[in-house]
């Protein structure tokens, strides 16, 4: 049985099982309706598969978990080089060890997980690297070259009866790219041009970015041909698909380790989701680029950092974090957008805060209406001012709250509405500063830092 028969017959077991398809590629989220079905039909088909989509969209997590969908052991013939069928070896070191001992060769089982290679193709990849080359010493020992056994097999090769990825393929010369044609069509490899031919059993796949066909590189037409499926990634579909990869992939428990327990209320993930689809729609960022899901991944890790290390110097046992913790995301933000025309240093960081006001406007407009709040910002017209930041006990901002007629209650309804306990002084002191923040954003308030410390004022 050939791998990709191995690969057609596991998935149709899946699919047959109660829940099958559910449990292919556990974690991935939001590719149920569309990239998994594509990947079942293209392994259903007995094709090579190429995953083409932005940074950050899965390719390289979904190739990893593809040797999932193999059998767990699989019989190999000891004592060469490359993974022998133990009844049908296609090497010559093989098929002469068969000879000699007939049912006494020996066998070795090796596990489904070292039946993946993976190389991430670079500028510097050879022939060499991905096929063979001539080992010269064993051929000043007294071979032919034209002997099998002269040769060094390169990753394809040695990844036979599995699965060979290469990553970010247009990164691949071209020259090297033709160098797969026979391994993909022929399923053979030719070394040196010398008359040794070896018919491999593997299963290529490959990861590219559509940006790479025009920037760094290019997939080769003929060599696009030959990959039986292009699955085409995407980003989350909606926002609770991307609260959701957040929530799975980023470090949020911090109080195993001597950190404090820090709470993440729903608007928060809700304003971290909603930043990167602003930044996804934004005409000043490189949409060609993409904005990648690790954006959302790192600014929830930051965002969580600021709350503890406000409780940790406030000497606090439990966090929950708040508007102003997203002012610390820039940090994990850098890098992650590419600006269309940047001029200056703080180009980009500008950009990032304008696409967060837009975020929170857009989060605090779901839950409340800014119109209710018109009295609280019209009593700070008469020059009343309001401190919050790390430096204020989350209690003492609380009881500030009382300065400002209405803000505690209208702080303790919004905490409600946003689903937090409203006996909880953290949460409400939270919802308190989502309020002013918004009143902020939509220049209803104005906030000024002065010698670190951040006032709220007219």
């Amino acid at each position: 049985m050939s791998v990709k028969e191995e690969l057609r017959k596991n998935v149709i077991a899946h699919l047959k099982a109660d829940g099958g398809a559910e449990k292919l590629f556990p974690g991935i989220v939001g590719y149920r309706e569309t990239v998994i079905p594509q990947i079942v039909h293209a392994i259903l088909s007995k094709h090579d598969m190429l995953f083409l989509g932005l940074r950050g969209q899965a390719k390289t997590r979904i190739l990893r978990m593809l040797p999932e969908l193999l059998d767990e052991w699989m019989p190999v013939l000891a004592g060469t080089e490359i993974n022998d069928d133990p009844l049908h070896p296609i090497t010559s070191a093989g098929r002469q060890l068969l000879a000699e001992q007939g049912d006494e060769a020996p066998v070795e089982w090796v596990h489904r997980s070292t039946r993946y290679h993976e190389k991430l193709a670079t500028p510097d990849v050879t022939i060499a690297d991905l096929i063979g080359e001539i080992d010269l010493i064993k051929h000043a020992q007294g071979r032919y070259l034209s002997d099998e056994s002269t040769m060094h097999f390169g990753l394809i090769p040695r990844t036979n009866r599995g699965i060979f990825a290469i990553n970010e393929l247009p990164d691949l010369a071209p020259k090297i790219q033709v160098g797969l044609f026979n391994v993909l069509e022929e399923r053979d490899i030719q070394i040196r041009g010398y008359p040794i031919r070896l018919n491999l059993d593997v299963c290529m796949v490959f990861s590219a970015n559509p940006e790479d066909y025009t920037n760094r590189g290019r997939i080769v037409t003929p060599l696009k041909d030959r990959i039986g499926s292009v699955i085409r990634t995407h980003y989350p579909q909606n926002a609770a698909e991307g609260i959701e990869i957040v929530k799975e992939n980023a470090w949020l428990e911090r109080a195993a380790d001597g950190g404090v327990q820090v709470l993440v209320p729903a608007y928060m993930h809700e304003i971290i989701e909603e930043f990167v689809r602003q930044a996804r729609n934004s005409p000043h960022i490189n949409q060609a680029s993409g904005v990648s899901v690790r954006c959302s991944i790192a600014n929830a890790e930051n965002l969580v950092s600021s709350a503890e290390r406000r409780a940790i110097l406030q000497g606090e046992s439990r966090a929950v974090t708040r508007v102003d913790d997203l002012a610390f995301i820039h940090a994990s933000s850098r890098g992650k957008l590419e600006l269309m025309l940047a001029e200056g240093d703080t180009a980009e960081d500008k950009l990032i805060t304008a696409i967060l006001g837009e975020a929170i406007k857009a989060v605090f407009d779901r839950h409340a209406e800014l119109s209710a709040y018109d009295e609280i910002a019209l009593q700070f017209k008469g020059g009343l001012t309001l401190q919050v930041g790390d430096e204020v006990p989350t209690q003492t901002l609380l009881e500030n709250y009382t300065h400002v007629k209405g803000l505690r209650k209208a702080a303790e309804e919004l905490a409600k509405e946003l689903g937090l306990e409203v006996k909880d002084v953290a949460s409400v002191v939270s919802a308190g500063e989502f309020l002013l923040e918004s009143l902020y954003v939509n220049n209803r308030l104005s906030k000024a830092t002065i010698r670190g410390k951040t006032f709220f004022r007219k």
